[in-house]
């Protein structure tokens, strides 16, 4: 079973629900064990943690990192359907191609010599829960290493930034009336769509740093109203900042404290992700992605957050790398095929040529 055929295979699981998610990891365990290829499986909040290691002798020790969770679709999303290059369901680009590509890749590796590869597989990536996330449980059972490769979607790219996550749920107030005099009330919900707004224009939504032109903001939920004939006296809405490397979290949170009629009342915050670009690992793996492009390849900075930060903040290096693709979160989520195949054989020749280069070149060596 190629990339292709086990990202078909892992995209037909719905893992946007815990059962989805322990038959996802019961296959994928299976798939590694039937290949020599020793699993460790762990518990997070009732979900499975799998660790599968590969490689031999005591030289570097590289994770490759992957989760199995996705965000909600229709049920046939996950029926994937192949056209032309191009593989279509949920998580075909975040992030079940890459995962496929890497569980190829760690069965290649398996008697790799002078190296030791970490394949770490959470559940949890996408999920808004801020303590004992799979990776930060892994990383405290000794499943680390000198460098970690996330599979996020970068269209072959080598991510050295991402932005921070300051998730906020906002309590706006209003007066209640009836549903038939709305002139004689202050409808919370009409105030937290102006909050909302109001959000965009504050003075760090305006600023901008070398790889990111904005801060990222989302509504994503809004919860008011407890009545249809009443005009709503209170709402909840939940906004989801991705700000930028260098700006401060509290002063983001202090000038959304200070719209009128806000209370912030609960957050979830994850720090940008920052990894020196001429760290020895990541010339070695630009290297090998550079095969695959005709442009820089250590260029992007990620919108989105990941799991990276949990091994940059374990005094780790890391990045992300994934595959070509686009449409993640959205109805039309797509991986090229062609791209899973350079992607598997970049990251085989670089955990190869790593011992090589860190022992052979000084200015590689690990600092």
């Amino acid at each position: 079973m190629d990339e292709h055929a086990l990202t078909e295979r892992l995209i037909s699981y719905d893992t946007s629900s815990p059962d989805g998610i322990r038959k996802a990891a019961g296959f994928v365990k299976g798939w590694l064990e039937s290949r020599d290829i020793p699993v460790e499986e762990l518990d997070v909040r009732g979900l499975p943690l799998l660790a599968a290691t590969a490689g031999v002798g005591e030289g570097p020790r590289i994770v490759l990192h992957g989760h199995l969770d996705v965000v909600p679709a229709r049920e046939e999303q996950f029926r994937p359907r192949v056209e032309g290059d191009r593989i279509y369901g949920r998580g075909a680009y975040d992030m079940k191609g890459a995962l496929a590509a890497m569980m190829g890749a760690v069965q290649e590796l398996r008697d790799a010599p002078d190296v030791a590869v970490l394949l770490a597989i959470v559940p949890d990536e996408e999920s808004e829960e801020e303590v004992d996330r799979g990776t930060d449980v892994l990383i405290r059972n000794g499943f680390s290493g000198d460098f970690a490769i996330t599979g996020e979607p970068t269209d072959l790219h080598i991510g050295v930034q991402a932005k921070g996550v300051l998730a906020l749920r906002l309590q706006v107030a209003g007066t209640a009336a009836h549903g038939s005099t709305p002139w004689l009330g202050d409808n919370a919900i009409l105030k937290a769509l102006d909050v909302f707004r109001a959000i965009e224009t504050l003075p760090f939504a305006r600023e901008s740093s070398d790889l990111f032109d904005r801060p990222s903001i989302n509504l994503g939920r809004i919860l008011g109203g407890d009545a249809l004939n009443k005009v709503p006296d209170s709402c909840a809405i939940d906004v989801d900042i991705r700000y930028l490397p260098g700006q401060d979290p509290g002063e983001i949170k202090a000038q959304v404290g200070d719209l009128e009629s806000v209370t912030v009342v609960a957050q979830f915050h994850r720090m940008p992700a920052i990894v020196e670009r001429n760290n020895p690992f990541v010339s070695v793996l630009s290297e090998c992605a550079g095969k695959l492009l005709d442009t820089e390849t250590i260029s992007v900075g990620r919108d989105g957050a990941s799991d990276a930060i949990c091994f940059l903040e374990a005094g780790v290096p890391a990045v992300e790398f994934g595959p070509l693709g686009a449409g993640h979160h959205g109805p039309a989520e797509w991986v090229s095929l062609s791209s899973l195949t350079g992607y598997k054989r970049a990251l085989v020749e670089f955990v190869r040529l790593i011992p090589k280069r860190l022992t052979g070149a000084p200015h590689l060596r690990i600092a």
